[in-house]
């Protein structure tokens, strides 16, 4: 079984997840406190976010690719509503994969808890509003 997946909703997740990252690491936000954190200088050159930004365009459509096919998985398995659907598998898999390794890792690496914390809560955030997209707009046919 191959999973429907809606292309339009994929690439507006994807679109969100930027949307979410420059509010949510905005100076006003949690900005200054991931910085100092994670020791990022924030007064670099615009350039040398190019490469991050592509980066993140790239990995927010596979992430949205993959919300999208799992969710349509667990909506076949599962039944009931689409959107629920999608928010329970974005909670879990977050949970499962992407909470889960960057406990392990930071770690491993000794950074702060509160910068984990912050960190795994973005992510979340992200997941969520991905799942809200393509859970209000299933492929065609499934609803």
């Amino acid at each position: 079984m191959v999973p429907e997946i809606n292309y339009w909703a994929v690439l507006l997740a994807m679109a969100s997840s930027m949307l979410v990252g420059s509010i949510w690491y905005t100076p006003k936000v949690f900005g200054t406190r991931w910085a100092r954190l994670a020791n990022v200088d924030m007064d670099r050159t615009g350039a040398s976010a190019v490469i991050p930004i592509v980066v993140t365009l790239i990995v927010s459509f596979i992430t949205a690719w993959v919300l999208a096919g799992a969710s349509s998985i667990a909506w076949h398995f599962y039944g009931g509503g689409y959107l629920l659907a999608a928010l329970g598998t974005a909670v879990i898999l977050w949970a499962g994969f992407t909470a889960a390794r960057f406990i392990t890792h930071d770690a491993f690496e000794g950074r702060p808890s509160s910068l984990t914390v912050l960190n795994i809560a973005h992510e979340l955030v992200t997941l969520v509003v991905m799942a809200v997209i393509i859970g209000v707009w299933p492929p065609a046919g499934t609803v």
